[in-house]
């Protein structure tokens, strides 16, 4: 049977016949929205319970869930057979996912038809748009007004809608319909009168009818709502339009009115972009003619006007580098190869606040310890600290501040005093100066320089709010987004998991929203983390999230943080659960082995091996894996009687002792320090 389902209006699903299906009581549609407004993706149970209850859940909260997921499941797939797996709505992991088609949720299909209006010449464009709005039937999500987990869905699909309104007017206007138009918006501006757009298509459309005056009275109308209620001026569309009515400008009319538009398309362009509405996305498989064509143009006027071999040439390689970083796998990889070619050619030029420009722009976020070509990165560092020494002795305190930040950031996870040193020479420079692109580049560079003990997860949470702060004040999202991360990380170290949820959450929406595909690599290792810390869901569910997790990074284009941690993540987690190490011979530990080789020994029953690897361990790098790294060690110095090695433990455990070892990572875990602490106190009888 095929399902469908409806969020524009209150939440319903109905079977192939289009009969409305019976989905019980509102918390049982309460789960089937949350699954929806997931996308496919698997939503944990704790999460559900989180969401139904607004985080005062009743005993039993749990068992409620599976109850009202088994009464979703009888309605949705009533033919399915006893004991065999459900297909629509299933378990996996942690938790539960709808696995609907693309096409069988309004919403969705909603999405997909505005899009593909968006390309289309207004002739074709206009049957899209009206069947795109037809399926509302009311307020989104209309069941759950109050709902903190649907409140942006909410307000990002009535966004949507608005938009959606105000592009098929636009495209009535383009076919000639203006009189048809004119109802439709004037009840439009009516209920959302602070939508300057509309009230310039509904003047417009009056001019176009032969009504000056009242197109007139309308954009004063507009004015005079927006002086009295918000006292502000109307926006310079408004103003425009209004004076080429004053004067009768012959581009008003439809028959001369012509603007460049993409190929294939004929009548009037949008009076403007149609409203995305913040939340929104595009699908990453859908194209867009417009930007490609205009893309394409900028690209061509730029090779004809900017002479081969013009400096400007580098700094603006470099900055479409920085953008190219954040798009995903293939345009990370790509600008990390490049970045290096752009700061030796500048460097060759022998310009120094050129080469500054250039190192300096590359402000790309980052939130593992690991460098992933560290090579590169040495070479990056030792440039930037050649061009510091280069820059004139006074002045260029920007130029300074970004090639510190950089330096900072290119050598985290070592142990020299530069780095430090960098990161608050960077942020000092940057709060002198007010710039918060700096400043959030300089936080950065000051949160990678945060390792050089245990125990410093409320500092780090501190950065990371300041960050998610100045981003939003500043929209800078690609920061935003690390503000959230940092904060995941952080506050799992603190085991504050509703909070780390909830940025999660966030962090998520926000990289689905602005293309960032690299923000679900690390939610899903954050579901595993949550499903290893979680002592109710059992180890094989665990181990299903770590590998779905582990799955994702593959290929993601960042080798610092992919080598070694899966192997490492189920080290941990065995460890965590009471069960032994792997004792697989061809297991690649990477970076780590040195921390885990110990314990695969032991679990081999290689007493003398492992012995011998522990007193050769090295001291741990300063990352994110510190506490996890002491952990670690004080479990195998435990189990081999080595005392010195214990006594080192507790002493550098010891300021993480309200802390999750490992969990600072957003990754894995060992479990709380505290417990570590208690376990070396006995063995050393202290």
């Amino acid at each position: 049977m095929r399902v469908g389902f409806g969020v524009l209006g209150p939440v319903t699903a109905w079977d192939g016949t289009g009969e409305e299906l019976a989905l019980r009581g509102p918390r049982h549609r309460a789960v089937l929205a949350r699954l929806i407004l997931a996308r496919r993706r698997v939503v944990p149970v704790d999460l559900l319970v989180d969401d139904l209850w607004e985080g005062a859940p009743p005993p039993g909260a749990i068992s409620a869930v599976r109850t009202f997921v088994a009464a979703l499941r009888r309605a949705l797939e009533p033919d399915r057979p006893p004991r065999t797996p459900a297909t629509l709505l299933t378990t996996r992991g942690p938790g539960y996912a709808l696995d609907a088609a693309p096409d069988t949720v309004d919403s969705w299909l909603f999405e997909q038809r505005l899009q593909h209006a968006a390309a289309l010449p207004p002739e074709q464009a206009l049957p899209r748009l009206q069947q795109a709005l037809d399926p509302w039937r009311g307020p989104a999500y209309a069941d759950f007004p109050e709902a903190p987990w649907a409140r942006t869905e909410r307000a990002r699909l009535a966004e949507l809608r608005l938009g959606a309104l105000e592009h098929l007017a636009r495209t009535r206007l383009d076919l000639g319909l203006a009189a048809r138009t004119v109802p439709d918006l004037d009840a439009h501006v009516a209920e959302h009168p602070w939508r300057e757009d509309a009230w310039r298509l509904l003047a417009l459309a009056l001019y176009r009818t032969g009504r000056q005056g009242d197109a007139l009275g309308v954009l004063r109308r507009a004015r005079s709502l927006l002086v009295e209620q918000l006292g502000v001026d109307p926006g310079p569309a408004l103003r425009r339009l209004e004076q080429d009515i004053l004067r009768q400008a012959a581009h008003l009319d439809p028959d001369t009115f012509a603007e460049p538009r993409p190929r294939g398309t004929t009548g009037t362009p949008p009076l403007g972009p149609p409203s995305h509405g913040p939340g929104s996305s595009r699908p990453a498989d859908e194209g867009d003619d417009l930007g490609d064509q205009l893309w394409n143009r900028a690209a061509d006027a730029y090779r004809r006007t900017v002479t081969p071999g013009a400096r400007v040439r580098l700094e603006s390689t470099v900055s479409l580098l920085r953008d190219l970083a954040v798009t995903g796998p293939e345009g990370l990889l790509t600008a990390r190869a490049q970045r290096l070619a752009a700061v030796t050619a500048a460097e060759e030029l022998g310009d120094p606040l050129l080469t500054a420009r250039v190192i300096g722009t590359y402000d790309v976020p980052a939130n593992w310890t690991r460098v992933d070509d560290p090579e590169r990165s040495a070479r990056v560092v030792a440039a930037a600290e050649r061009t510091l020494a280069a820059l004139p002795d006074t002045g260029h305190e920007g130029a300074r501040a970004r090639l510190s930040a950089t330096v900072a950031l290119e050598s985290r996870g070592t142990r020299g005093a530069r780095g430090p040193e960098a990161a608050s020479e960077a942020e000092r420079l940057a709060r002198d100066l007010g710039d918060p692109t700096l400043l959030a580049f300089a936080l950065n560079a000051r949160y990678m320089q945060t390792f050089h003990r245990t125990g410093l997860a409320p500092e780090r949470d501190a950065l990371g709010s300041e960050l998610i702060a100045l981003a939003t004040r500043h929209d800078l999202v690609t920061f935003r987004i690390l503000g959230h991360l940092i904060r995941v990380q952080s506050l799992s170290a603190l085991a504050d998991w509703s909070g780390a949820d909830h940025h999660d959450r966030a962090a998520l929406e926000l990289g689905e929203r602005h293309e960032r595909p690299l923000t679900v690599v690390f939610s899903r290792w954050y579901r595993a983390l949550r499903a290893a810390a979680d002592h109710r869901v059992t180890s094989e569910s665990a181990l299903s999230a770590l590998r779905d997790a582990s799955a994702g990074l593959r290929g993601a284009g960042m080798p610092g943080l992919e080598h070694g941690l899966e192997p490492l993540a189920l080290l941990c987690l065995r460890l965590r659960r009471g069960l032994p190490a792997p004792t697989g011979t061809d297991v690649d530990y990477g970076p780590h082995e040195p921390w885990a080789r110990p314990h695969v020994l032991l679990a081999r029953h290689r007493t003398d091996e492992a012995a011998s690897a522990l007193s050769s361990l090295p001291e741990p790098p300063r990352d994110l894996l510190l506490e996890a790294r002491w952990a670690l060690a004080a479990r195998a110095a435990m189990a081999l009687g080595d005392r010195a090695l214990m006594r080192r433990a507790l002493t550098e455990l010891t300021p993480a002792v309200a802390e999750e070892a490992g969990a600072q990572t957003g990754i894995l875990t060992l479990g709380p320090v505290a417990d570590h602490l208690d376990a070396l106190r006995r063995a050393l009888g202290t």
